[in-house]
Protein backbone atom coordinates (compact mmCIF):
# COMPACT_ATOMS: atom_id res chain seq x y z
CA UNK A 1 0.00 0.00 0.00
CA UNK A 2 2.65 2.22 0.90
CA UNK A 3 4.53 2.19 -2.70
CA UNK A 4 1.53 2.47 -4.43
CA UNK A 5 1.64 5.94 -2.37
CA UNK A 6 4.86 6.48 -3.12
CA UNK A 7 4.53 5.96 -6.98
CA UNK A 8 1.76 8.67 -8.06
CA UNK A 9 4.53 11.76 -6.25
CA UNK A 10 7.58 10.01 -8.40
CA UNK A 11 5.45 9.33 -11.54
CA UNK A 12 3.86 13.35 -10.99
CA UNK A 13 7.69 14.35 -10.79
CA UNK A 14 9.43 12.72 -14.02
CA UNK A 15 6.14 14.04 -15.79
CA UNK A 16 6.60 17.58 -14.67
CA UNK A 17 10.63 17.16 -15.66
CA UNK A 18 10.20 15.69 -18.88
CA UNK A 19 7.84 19.22 -19.61
CA UNK A 20 10.76 21.92 -20.99
CA UNK A 21 8.75 24.06 -17.85
CA UNK A 22 10.06 21.43 -15.64
CA UNK A 23 13.61 21.71 -17.23
CA UNK A 24 13.74 24.93 -16.96
CA UNK A 25 12.25 25.28 -13.46
CA UNK A 26 15.08 22.81 -12.40
CA UNK A 27 17.34 24.85 -14.34
CA UNK A 28 16.27 27.74 -12.27
CA UNK A 29 16.51 26.28 -9.01
CA UNK A 30 19.52 24.72 -9.39
CA UNK A 31 21.61 27.84 -11.13
CA UNK A 32 19.95 29.94 -7.82
CA UNK A 33 22.17 27.39 -5.57
CA UNK A 34 25.71 27.38 -7.42
CA UNK A 35 25.28 31.35 -8.02
CA UNK A 36 24.81 31.81 -4.77
CA UNK A 37 27.87 28.90 -4.04
CA UNK A 38 30.18 31.37 -6.73
CA UNK A 39 29.27 34.56 -4.58
CA UNK A 40 29.96 32.60 -1.08
CA UNK A 41 33.28 31.30 -2.34
CA UNK A 42 34.69 34.44 -3.96
CA UNK A 43 34.12 35.81 -0.58
CA UNK A 44 36.22 33.51 0.70
CA UNK A 45 38.93 32.96 -1.25
CA UNK A 46 39.04 37.07 -1.66
CA UNK A 47 40.85 36.62 2.25
CA UNK A 48 44.27 35.58 0.51
CA UNK A 49 44.34 39.73 0.22
CA UNK A 50 44.14 39.49 3.99
CA UNK A 51 47.97 36.77 4.83
CA UNK A 52 47.88 33.61 5.51
CA UNK A 53 46.69 33.18 8.80
CA UNK A 54 43.42 34.71 7.45
CA UNK A 55 42.38 32.39 4.99
CA UNK A 56 44.15 29.54 6.18
CA UNK A 57 41.91 30.12 9.53
CA UNK A 58 38.87 30.07 6.77
CA UNK A 59 39.74 27.20 5.67
CA UNK A 60 40.40 25.63 8.97
CA UNK A 61 36.70 26.92 9.96
CA UNK A 62 35.10 25.18 7.07
CA UNK A 63 36.70 21.92 7.61
CA UNK A 64 35.33 22.07 11.55
CA UNK A 65 32.06 22.34 10.40
CA UNK A 66 31.73 18.44 9.73
CA UNK A 67 28.98 17.08 8.46
CA UNK A 68 27.40 20.19 7.45
CA UNK A 69 30.42 20.76 5.24
CA UNK A 70 29.71 17.18 3.15
CA UNK A 71 25.93 18.09 2.89
CA UNK A 72 26.57 21.41 1.64
CA UNK A 73 28.94 19.80 -0.94
CA UNK A 74 26.28 17.10 -1.36
CA UNK A 75 23.93 19.50 -2.54
CA UNK A 76 26.32 21.34 -4.75
CA UNK A 77 26.98 18.35 -6.63
CA UNK A 78 23.54 17.33 -7.17
CA UNK A 79 22.71 20.79 -8.55
CA UNK A 80 25.66 20.72 -10.82
CA UNK A 81 25.19 17.35 -11.88
CA UNK A 82 21.27 18.20 -12.50
CA UNK A 83 22.13 21.41 -13.96
CA UNK A 84 24.03 20.49 -16.72
CA UNK A 85 22.44 17.37 -17.88
CA UNK A 86 19.26 19.49 -17.92
CA UNK A 87 20.67 21.85 -19.49
CA UNK A 88 22.15 19.86 -22.50
CA UNK A 89 18.74 18.22 -22.29
CA UNK A 90 17.00 21.64 -23.35
CA UNK A 91 19.41 22.55 -26.07
CA UNK A 92 19.30 19.13 -27.82
CA UNK A 93 15.28 19.88 -27.19
CA UNK A 94 15.57 23.46 -29.08
CA UNK A 95 18.22 22.37 -31.59
CA UNK A 96 15.23 19.72 -32.86
CA UNK A 97 12.22 22.18 -32.38
CA UNK A 98 13.53 25.15 -34.54
CA UNK A 99 13.04 24.93 -38.33
CA UNK A 100 16.68 26.32 -40.12
CA UNK A 101 14.93 29.83 -40.77
CA UNK A 102 14.18 30.47 -37.75
CA UNK A 103 17.35 29.62 -35.56
CA UNK A 104 19.22 32.52 -38.26
CA UNK A 105 16.72 34.84 -37.52
CA UNK A 106 17.29 34.71 -33.43
CA UNK A 107 21.01 34.30 -34.35
CA UNK A 108 20.93 38.01 -35.25
CA UNK A 109 18.85 38.85 -32.65
CA UNK A 110 20.03 36.90 -29.30
CA UNK A 111 23.43 37.80 -27.57
CA UNK A 112 26.85 36.13 -27.74
CA UNK A 113 26.09 35.22 -24.34
CA UNK A 114 23.00 33.43 -24.95
CA UNK A 115 24.33 31.58 -27.78
CA UNK A 116 27.21 30.25 -26.32
CA UNK A 117 25.45 29.12 -23.06
CA UNK A 118 26.18 25.21 -23.75
CA UNK A 119 29.53 26.37 -24.43
CA UNK A 120 30.14 28.14 -21.43
CA UNK A 121 28.14 25.69 -19.52
CA UNK A 122 30.47 22.81 -20.75
CA UNK A 123 33.63 24.82 -20.07
CA UNK A 124 32.52 25.59 -16.74
CA UNK A 125 32.12 21.70 -15.87
CA UNK A 126 35.40 20.91 -17.21
CA UNK A 127 36.98 23.98 -14.78
CA UNK A 128 34.89 22.32 -12.03
CA UNK A 129 36.92 19.39 -12.76
CA UNK A 130 40.17 20.83 -13.14
CA UNK A 131 40.12 22.96 -9.86
CA UNK A 132 39.37 20.32 -7.72
CA UNK A 133 42.05 18.19 -9.35
CA UNK A 134 44.48 21.44 -8.71
CA UNK A 135 43.37 23.18 -5.52
CA UNK A 136 41.23 20.63 -3.46
CA UNK A 137 43.03 17.21 -4.25
CA UNK A 138 46.23 18.95 -5.49
CA UNK A 139 46.43 16.35 -8.18
CA UNK A 140 47.86 18.33 -10.45
CA UNK A 141 49.14 21.20 -8.47
CA UNK A 142 53.14 21.29 -8.24
CA UNK A 143 53.95 21.22 -4.67
CA UNK A 144 50.85 20.68 -2.89
CA UNK A 145 50.74 20.83 0.59
CA UNK A 146 48.27 18.23 2.33
CA UNK A 147 48.66 20.04 5.77
CA UNK A 148 45.28 22.76 5.41
CA UNK A 149 48.42 25.26 4.14
CA UNK A 150 45.20 26.71 1.83
CA UNK A 151 46.98 30.04 1.60
CA UNK A 152 50.62 28.24 0.05
CA UNK A 153 48.76 25.96 -2.29
CA UNK A 154 46.70 28.99 -3.54
CA UNK A 155 49.60 31.29 -3.96
CA UNK A 156 52.12 28.46 -5.30
CA UNK A 157 49.47 27.41 -7.55
CA UNK A 158 49.23 30.96 -9.44
CA UNK A 159 52.87 31.60 -9.54
CA UNK A 160 52.75 29.12 -12.77
CA UNK A 161 52.09 31.09 -15.54
CA UNK A 162 49.98 28.34 -17.33
CA UNK A 163 47.81 27.47 -13.95
CA UNK A 164 46.98 31.66 -13.69
CA UNK A 165 46.23 32.36 -17.40
CA UNK A 166 43.64 28.84 -17.37
CA UNK A 167 41.47 30.10 -14.92
CA UNK A 168 41.59 33.78 -16.40
CA UNK A 169 40.28 32.20 -19.26
CA UNK A 170 37.85 29.79 -17.74
CA UNK A 171 36.45 33.39 -15.64
CA UNK A 172 35.67 34.71 -18.57
CA UNK A 173 33.59 31.56 -19.95
CA UNK A 174 31.82 32.51 -16.41
CA UNK A 175 31.01 35.85 -16.80
CA UNK A 176 29.43 34.75 -20.02
CA UNK A 177 27.37 32.28 -19.04
CA UNK A 178 26.30 34.18 -15.54
CA UNK A 179 25.37 37.27 -17.53
CA UNK A 180 22.93 35.45 -19.44
CA UNK A 181 22.22 33.15 -17.04
CA UNK A 182 21.03 34.97 -14.13
CA UNK A 183 18.40 36.76 -15.41
CA UNK A 184 16.99 33.77 -17.52
CA UNK A 185 16.64 32.14 -14.19
CA UNK A 186 14.07 34.92 -13.08
CA UNK A 187 12.63 34.37 -16.25
CA UNK A 188 12.21 30.47 -16.05
CA UNK A 189 10.02 31.41 -13.00
CA UNK A 190 7.82 33.62 -14.21
CA UNK A 191 9.35 37.19 -12.83
CA UNK A 192 9.91 38.29 -16.43
CA UNK A 193 7.78 41.83 -16.36
CA UNK A 194 8.82 43.86 -19.64
CA UNK A 195 8.98 46.77 -17.01
CA UNK A 196 11.13 45.23 -14.84
CA UNK A 197 13.30 42.70 -16.67
CA UNK A 198 15.68 45.21 -18.56
CA UNK A 199 16.72 46.33 -14.49
CA UNK A 200 17.19 42.33 -14.10
CA UNK A 201 19.36 42.12 -17.29
CA UNK A 202 21.46 45.03 -16.21
CA UNK A 203 22.02 43.93 -12.92
CA UNK A 204 22.86 39.92 -13.79
CA UNK A 205 25.90 42.04 -15.86
CA UNK A 206 26.75 43.77 -13.40
CA UNK A 207 26.96 41.18 -10.72
CA UNK A 208 28.92 38.86 -13.65
CA UNK A 209 31.12 41.17 -14.05
CA UNK A 210 32.23 41.47 -10.40
CA UNK A 211 32.01 38.15 -9.58
CA UNK A 212 34.52 37.72 -12.66
CA UNK A 213 36.72 40.67 -11.70
CA UNK A 214 37.24 39.42 -7.98
CA UNK A 215 38.05 35.75 -9.05
CA UNK A 216 40.67 36.99 -12.11
CA UNK A 217 42.57 39.67 -9.47
CA UNK A 218 43.40 36.67 -7.24
CA UNK A 219 45.23 34.59 -10.03
CA UNK A 220 46.60 37.91 -11.76
CA UNK A 221 47.72 39.32 -8.21
CA UNK A 222 49.80 36.62 -7.36
CA UNK A 223 51.48 36.46 -10.93
CA UNK A 224 52.62 39.91 -10.48
CA UNK A 225 53.65 39.62 -7.23
CA UNK A 226 51.19 41.59 -5.41
CA UNK A 227 50.19 38.79 -3.03
CA UNK A 228 53.38 36.25 -2.42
Amino acid sequence: MASSYLRLPIQESIGFYQASIGKKMVMAVTGCILVLFVIGHLLGNLQVYLGPDKLNSYARFLRSTGSLLWIVRAVLFVSAVLHVVTGILLWLENQRARPIGYRRRQWVEATLASRTMIVTGLAMAAFVVYHLLHLTFGTVHPSFNHELDVYSNVVKGFQQAPAAVAYIGFMIFLGFHLSHGIWSMFQSVGWNHPRYMPYIQRAAVVLAVLIVAGNIAIPLSILVGIVR
